[in-house]
């Protein structure tokens, strides 16, 4: 069971690693390719479109061929792809190779989730997307170091499409204790009984089903923020406040080490504080590093904003995955869990190459006006889902 948890989680840094790639490499990248600045936000979305549609779909494919085969399957075609963008030599051929990246992301992104969420403890999840963090700020390092000393984005491609290959013959090789452990669980489970539980989480779901719009907004409101920063960041950080690029890559890492070390953090404090609570902290803190960016300080205020937005999102999103048996029943929480996910994937599709539209037409120097927006309409609907559940709580109990 440990030895699996370890492959997981090193599966959730395959799936993080290319996240925050493109926004990276993106003010480099364009100057050599001759793009315009809001080209990033259309392959953005198409990596996005993949990626609701993997999920939607992968249902399917975990039921016939289990989750350790399509996390290896997904992270093989992750790996094809950014080796794709390493060799592609015009905009079209980068439209070709974001198709398999956000496909192959969408599947195993939500066949881990899962498996987490019905085998291990709370604690785990925080955990597994503070590894996905370390994919995600270790991509920009790689990405910043190969611009600053090589000139070159495309070695940074190049580099960690190989560790993604690397990555894929781990999770095949370790297929073999995918079938083992799940004929152990399918044994534990054939032993509970289940009737008992029907009808009390039926009951809760019809008492909370009109919370269901509100959590489904604050997920597309969160991977608005997470995404439009990390695609978006690096870009402001060089057109307004005059950072070179290179500089600017390992800046957004800060981001991605800021979720990281949020969620690894988060999973021990699950112990003793509860996941609204820690919802809620999350919310205001982030806010707080977008009034740092907006504000006329010193450059070093620039950097902290993107920490403690990055800190402030942190818990926000495996608590509220987490949070989905308690507040609509364990009954009904797969299917809700596909609509939050395909909910949030939906913000990460279409808010970026909206902004970048929107600059295109405006300034980038609107970009924490727009994250102190998001964030703000998040933390509305969060707190609009609470209420509604708090009431619902004391009708029932009455």
């Amino acid at each position: 069971m440990i030895f699996l948890l370890i492959i997981i989680y090193l599966a959730f840094i395959s799936l993080g690693l290319p996240d925050s790639l493109l926004g990276a490499a993106w003010p480099t990248m364009r100057i050599n390719l001759e793009l315009p600045i809001d080209t990033a936000g259309y392959l953005f979305m198409i990596i996005a479109a993949g990626t609701i549609l993997s999920s939607l779909v992968s249902g399917v494919f975990l039921k016939r061929f289990g989750t350790g085969k399509v996390s290896a399957v997904s992270a093989a075609m992750t790996a094809i792809a950014l080796l794709g963008f390493y060799f592609a030599p015009s905009l079209i051929w980068l439209v070709v190779c974001a198709i398999p990246l956000g496909l192959g992301a969408g599947a195993i992104d939500t066949g881990l989730n899962d498996y987490v969420a019905r085998h291990y403890k709370a604690q785990h999840m925080s955990w597994l997307h503070s590894f996905w963090g370390v994919g995600a700020t270790t991509g920009p390092i790689i990405i910043a170091y190969f611009i600053g000393e090589h000139n070159s984005w495309r070695a940074g491609y190049l580099t960690i499409s190989l560790i993604q290959f690397s990555l894929v013959l781990i999770l095949f090789f370790s297929l073999p204790l995918w079938r083992k452990v799940a004929k152990q669980h399918q044994q534990l489970v054939t032993e509970q009984p289940l009737n008992q539980q029907i009808e009390k989480t039926e009951a809760n779901f019809l008492r909370n089903k009109k919370g269901v719009k509100w959590a489904l907004i604050a997920f597309f409101f969160y991977c608005s923020v997470e995404a439009t920063v990390g695609l978006w960041g690096s870009s402001y950080l060089v057109n307004v406040k005059d950072i070179s690029p290179s500089v600017a890559a390992k800046w957004i890492a800060f981001y991605w080490g800021g979720i990281t070390i949020g969620r690894f953090i988060t999973g021990f404090i699950t112990l003793k504080v509860s996941n609204n609570q820690l919802i809620r902290a999350g919310q205001i803190i982030a806010l707080i590093g977008t009034v740092f960016l907006l504000l006329p300080l010193p450059l070093f205020f620039a950097l902290v904003g993107l920490l403690l937005i990055g800190l402030g999102l942190a818990p926000v999103f495996p608590c509220m995955l987490h949070e989905t048996p308690a507040r609509f029943g364990t009954f009904h929480s797969q299917k809700i869990m596909g609509f939050q996910m395909a909910t949030a994937y939906t913000g990460t599709t279409l808010i970026p190459p909206l902004f970048g539209l929107t600059v295109s037409y405006t300034s980038i120097a609107l970009f924490p006006l727009f994250i102190g927006g998001f964030i703000v309409i998040m933390w509305f609907a969060s707190e609009r889902l609470l209420l509604i559940l708090r009431k619902n709580r004391v009708e029932g109990g009455a």
